[in-house]
């Protein structure tokens, strides 16, 4: 039901038995370190789930064979709580540890391997390789269609992150459908309030953002921010997102002290939930940055572009798609600062890792065409722009709605230089 505090007050209260009445090293013990840490996990307190795993898992080691399903079960939750630390090697490798062990100690087809196999997908979606998402996300949908009812929330899970590869990948279409999917089976099976179905809406809300539809989006992510607020602990990073993705429609809307307002409600949250250097920092940083654009700020845009693009350096691979979305970003203060060759630089720094990471008809690949046509417009290299601006034009034709608002905007832009 989603009811943290009152899951928690229960557990303390049966740690407190167990801690008298067993050996320190009973595997009773360790399973219910196990629940606590999985607790901490969902308020968002990563420190203490990580403290609590790693008792669970020092008693599991002792007390069971190497190949036990709770050893993997102890790897699984650390994996977890390095994935929501941002520490993607790390979780990797324990995820890794787990899935070894589950698939000498399981059939095929168990549930149990799903779940691992989605939360190496996971991983693999925050490194920004999503074709190999992909390919676990679908290794888990399999497992729990055969195993599971058709209206499990288990089953929603794998959907959803489906739906979040496609959405990363630029196909908003196809992750709406799969965003939709995921929430039909979560309205059936969970509670109106519960935590999970805010993620569901969450996401519908950011398919129809990155759609140009705003206010369709705005209803959906208001949803998301409705249960949250009720559901969990005022800092919790979950609460963050829905705060950071509002104040993303409202800063399309051309609402921009909204949105800047929405953006340091989130950004507040995270500095204290979140490592110094966690991406989704990078994050919130950027988003601040881009309202402080819009507002024509571009001192203020550049000291919190520059913070997202420091901790983005340290904490991404050198060709993740975010590293690109920045790069693009701070050449459009530099071309508002009118500093044309290092507005170039850096729309060549985002073109390159646009044409490794992503689809060729991506739509961020489509804004960093637009954006780089423009630097060459304004630097009197017309042809050049031109050029970059109709490549631009065509990717974004092909991958959104044609009412959207960067089609408008790409058509101006052509329009603009074949009158020079």
């Amino acid at each position: 039901m989603g009811n943290y505090s009152k899951a928690l007050e229960f557990f303390e209260k049966a740690l407190k038995i167990y801690e008298k009445a067993l050996p320190p090293n009973h595997p009773d013990l360790a399973q219910l370190y196990n629940n606590i840490s999985a607790v901490y996990q969902h308020m968002g307190n990563y420190s203490k789930a990580l403290e609590f795993s790693e008792k669970s898992l020092k008693i599991n080691e002792k007390a069971l064979p190497p190949n036990h399903p709770l050893v993997a079960t102890a790897y699984n939750n650390i994996g977890m709580v390095y994935q929501n630390t941002g520490n993607y090697s790390k979780a990797l490798e324990f995820f890794e540890k787990a899935l070894k062990i589950r698939e000498k100690a399981l059939p095929p087809n168990h549930p149990d391997l799903a779940q691992l196999h989605n939360n190496i997908g996971l991983v693999y979606q925050n490194m920004g390789n999503y074709s190999k998402a992909l390919e676990f996300f679908e290794k888990a949908f399999k497992i729990f269609e055969k195993a599971l009812p058709p209206n499990h929330p288990d089953l929603a899970r794998p959907c959803n992150n489906i739906g979040e590869v496609y959405q990363n990948m630029g196909n908003y279409f196809k992750a709406l459908e799969f965003f939709e999917k995921a929430l039909k089976i979560n309205e059936k099976a969970l509670p109106p309030n519960h935590p999970d179905l805010a993620t569901f809406y969450n996401n519908i809300g950011t398919a129809y953002l990155n759609m140009g539809n705003y206010s369709k989006a705005l209803e959906y992510l208001e949803k998301a921010l409705k249960i949250n607020e009720k559901a969990l602990p005022p800092n919790h990073p979950s609460l963050a997102t829905s705060y950071n993705n509002i104040g993303m429609v409202y800063d399309n809307m051309g609402n921009y002290s909204k949105a800047l307002e929405f953006s340091e409600k989130s950004l507040k949250i995270n500095e204290k939930a979140l490592p110094p250097n966690h991406p989704s920092l990078a994050t919130f940083y950027n988003n601040i940055g881009t309202a402080y654009v819009n507002m024509g700020n571009y001192s203020k845009a550049l000291e919190y572009l520059d913070k997202a693009l420091k901790i983005a350096e340290k904490a991404l691979p050198p060709n993740h798609p975010d590293l690109a979305q920045l790069y693009n970003n701070i050449s459009g203060v530099y071309q508002n600062m009118r500093n044309y060759s290092k507005a170039l630089e850096f729309s060549e720094k985002s073109i390159k890792i646009c044409e490794i990471a992503l689809p060729p008809n991506h739509p961020v690949l489509a804004i960093a065409y637009n954006n780089i046509g423009m630097v060459y417009h304004i630097m009197n290299n017309h042809s050049k722009g031109l050029f970059f601006l109709e490549k631009a034009l065509t990717i974004a034709q092909k991958s959104l709605p044609p009412t959207h608002p960067q089609i408008k905007k790409m058509l101006d832009n052509i329009n603009l230089v074949k009158k020079m």
